[in-house]
């Protein structure tokens, strides 16, 4: 498992989003979850279509937010045959429980013990906010590394701490506080060379 997760944020990405996330594959990034849930469903699909081969390439994983992994045609409704839709989705903690099956591969964002709590064949989860974070701001209060620790201990579950991640500092200090990784959006998207703040946080984190 990767101990690095990326976020996509076009409306925050200093280049168009295709070479953001293709400089961060550069620097080392393995794993990227696409955001961009405002648009319009063709125009996500398109996107992922172009992002999936930039992290295949490398062996990577591209996770779809949403429960709609943005394969072809539109996904069929939960409950129904999904088999030809299979691939990697990050849920939100609202929902759907359990998670669609396939996709063989599910992330979850937690916040709290009682999100943590219904969690069932999930692969990873996020926990969000451990810091302040720029792309939030006032969103719910931090919280903290001792938080982080706390929530971490409540799950089996592998967590990327999410929120306000910007320094190889704060990344190792959340692996000291329990995290398996960190996952990193603005810091990444508002980079000048993308590449080279990925694989400054990478290093320290396999350093630690």
């Amino acid at each position: 498992m990767t101990p690095l997760l990326i976020l996509t944020d076009r409306r925050q990405a200093a280049r168009p989003l295709v070479d953001v996330v293709g400089a961060t594959v550069d620097g080392g990034a393995r794993w990227i979850v696409l955001r961009e849930k405002d648009l319009p469903r063709a125009e996500r699909a398109a996107l992922a279509e172009a992002l999936r081969p930039i992290v295949t390439y490398v062996g990577g994983r591209l996770i779809v937010a949403g429960p709609d992994p943005l394969r072809g045609p539109a996904a069929p409704p939960l409950g129904e045959d999904r088999s030809s839709h299979a691939d990697a989705v990050h849920l939100p903690a609202v929902g759907p429980y359990p998670p669609p099956a396939p996709p063989a591969f599910v992330g979850r964002s937690c916040h709290d013990e009682t999100e943590l709590a219904r969690l069932s064949t999930e692969d990873y989860v996020t926990l969000s906010p451990v810091f302040v974070t720029l792309s939030k701001p006032g969103y719910v209060p931090p919280l903290g590394l001792p938080g982080l620790a706390r929530l971490v201990a409540r799950t089996s579950k592998p967590v990327f701490a999410l929120g306000g991640v910007g320094s190889a500092a704060q990344a190792v200090a959340c692996l000291e506080a329990g995290a398996a990784g960190v996952a990193v959006m603005g810091a990444v998207m508002r980079a000048d060379d993308p590449a080279a703040v990925v694989a400054g946080l990478l290093g320290a984190l396999e350093r630690r």
